[in-house]
């Protein structure tokens, strides 16, 4: 009677009523009510299918039922109270398959679920309220096939038993709160097929025992915290067709040259990492891959050039990352291709005119400044516009670079007036004690903290201020400040200071003290202080 659109409940004393039933199909109906207790009567019921309808309550005991091969519940708003019923199941021998599937059974999973049928082969626990910890009884479940545990509360670490399970061909642990690492008991599930492991609380370095998983096609450890950097031992798992998805961990370092070996992959997800270094050009060996999601990483350098390989690609988002050089032209012949993020990198230059580049609804460029397009579909800049502005800020800093140099050659004039007019008159030239003393905090006041306002050039080992010193006869002086910093500065100094003391001309400034002391840097500074007028 299943897949219908029955309703009501279900009479009470059906297992009276029909005590030789052994198929009972009222599954994807609208039945509510309870589960008659009376199928416990029924002595020779070999497959229960109630699934996907509105029963609630308690889920029956129907350990009297010895030749139980199926039993389909899940679905509905049924409910666990003390378990016992899971400990009556452990009576039919005979079991199969168990669906439990999207119930609002709670509480803490008890080890009794190790105590199932030895032939039990699919257990489908997920989407229901239950807590605890995995018990490590479990791996008594030797013939186990598919176990869905997933959409649960379950903390505390996957048990290493785990890996005593030989005939595990699809497992899903998804969003619980499993915590520590992944056990390298794993690496024993040497049929396994399918492994989900996302939104858990899972930590550590992913185990390169994975790599002995020949069979997998499909492995999603997304949503931890798993760390250090991707094992080369993943890219040996030449089955894996399905996907990858290793997305949102902390996973660091490089992507290995071996990720070609991944031929028949469809789906790669590495986004929301830490991963580094430039993108392989090894990846173009994944021959079948048809999205491709490294975003959010710290990926540098150009786009390869090999990419234009992936022509079967649909969706490829390469955003928010350090890449940079030229759009490649080839994306413009990715007829398959639906979206195309490379926003909020370093891109430059002009973008493709054709192909997807029309489609502003599959094409993101957001956040690259130095993207420029020739027809304004994309919303970014136009290249002769950029071109204009370029010259414009060339034409700035041409200017920029002008005075600066001719700052420096007056600068270096100054220099030579010096020494061409040496003259020497040892008799007139003061003594330390005759120098006027000022303090190196008098010179920050003069020159308002040396201030750009107050510069007056610049040079390899120096710059000079003019500042206003009250005390000085000329009120407006000169102060030239060497940066030690520089290799030679301390000889330019002791040359500077040789010069002006043994010469005089009326076209020289002259010196009124020198300082030696420390700015506020703890930076040693040297500074000749000269009366400008």
């Amino acid at each position: 009677m299943g897949a219908n659109i029955l309703s009501g409940k279900i009479p009470y004393n059906i297992g009276y009523t029909l005590p030789s039933i052994q198929t009972l199909i009222m599954g994807a109906n609208k039945f509510h009510g309870q589960i008659p207790t009376s199928l416990a009567n029924t002595m020779i019921l070999r497959a229960i299918d109630l699934g996907n309808n509105s029963f609630h309550g308690i889920v029956p005991s129907l350990g009297t039922l010895p030749k139980l091969i199926y039993l389909d519940l899940g679905e509905n708003r049924l409910e666990a109270g003390d378990w016992s019923f899971l400990t009556s199941l452990t009576n039919c021998t005979q079991l199969v398959e168990l669906s439990l599937n999207a119930n609002i059974l709670q509480g803490d999973l008890p080890s009794s679920i190790a105590g199932l049928s030895k032939s039990l082969e699919v257990l489908l626990l997920r989407e229901n309220r239950i807590s605890g910890t995995i018990p490590w009884e479990i791996h008594h479940l030797r013939n186990i096939k598919t176990l869905y545990m997933g959409k649960f509360l379950l903390s505390g670490r996957i048990p290493e038993s785990l890996g005593n399970l030989r005939n595990l061909f699809v497992l899903s642990l998804s969003q619980n709160k499993l915590s520590g690492r992944i056990p390298l008991s794993i690496g024993n599930l040497s049929i396994l097929s399918e492994l989900y492991l996302q939104e858990n609380n899972l930590s550590g370095p992913i185990p390169g025992a994975l790599g002995d998983c020949k069979k997998l096609v499909m492995l999603n450890l997304s949503c931890n915290t798993f760390d250090d950097s991707i094992p080369k031992e993943l890219f040996t798992l030449s089955s894996l067709a399905e996907g990858l998805d290793l997305s949102h961990n902390k996973l660091s370092g490089e992507i290995p040259l071996q990720i070609g070996g991944l031929a028949n992959l469809g789906p790669l997800n590495i986004s929301n990492n830490q991963l580094s270094g430039q993108i392989p050009s090894t990846l173009v060996q994944c021959v079948h891959l048809d999205s491709l999601h490294m975003e959010r990483n710290n990926f540098h350098g150009r786009i390869p050039q090999s990419f234009m390989n992936l022509r079967g690609a649909i969706v490829m988002d390469l955003s928010q990352n350090n890449l940079s050089g030229e759009i490649p032209d080839f994306f413009e012949s990715f007829s398959s291709m639906k979206l195309l993020n490379l926003s909020l990198n370093n891109f430059q230059g002009p973008v493709p005119p054709g192909g997807m580049f029309q489609n502003e609804s599959e094409v993101f460029l957001q956040g690259n400044k130095k993207l420029c397009a020739n027809t304004p579909v994309l919303e970014l800049p136009l290249c002769n516009e950029m071109i204009s502005k370029k010259k414009l800020y060339t034409s700035k800093i041409l200017k920029i670079v002008a005075i600066t140099v001719i700052s420096l050659v007056l600068l270096s004039c100054f220099g030579v007036i010096i020494f061409k007019n040496r003259k020497i008159e040892q008799a007139t030239h003061p003594s330390v004690k005759e120098l006027k003393k000022f303090t190196y905090v008098d010179l920050v006041k003069a020159t308002n903290d040396f201030s750009l306002a107050n510069l007056v050039g610049s040079g390899k080992y120096g710059s000079v201020h003019k500042g206003k010193i009250e005390l000085e006869e000329h009120h407006t002086v000169a102060i030239k400040v060497f940066r030690l910093d520089q290799l030679g500065a301390t000889k330019s100094f002791h040359a500077e200071c040789e010069a002006l003391r043994n010469t005089r001309h009326r076209n020289l400034v002259r010196v009124i003290t020198v300082c030696s002391t420390s700015d506020r840097q703890e930076m040693r500074s040297k500074l000749l202080f000269l009366s400008l007028w």
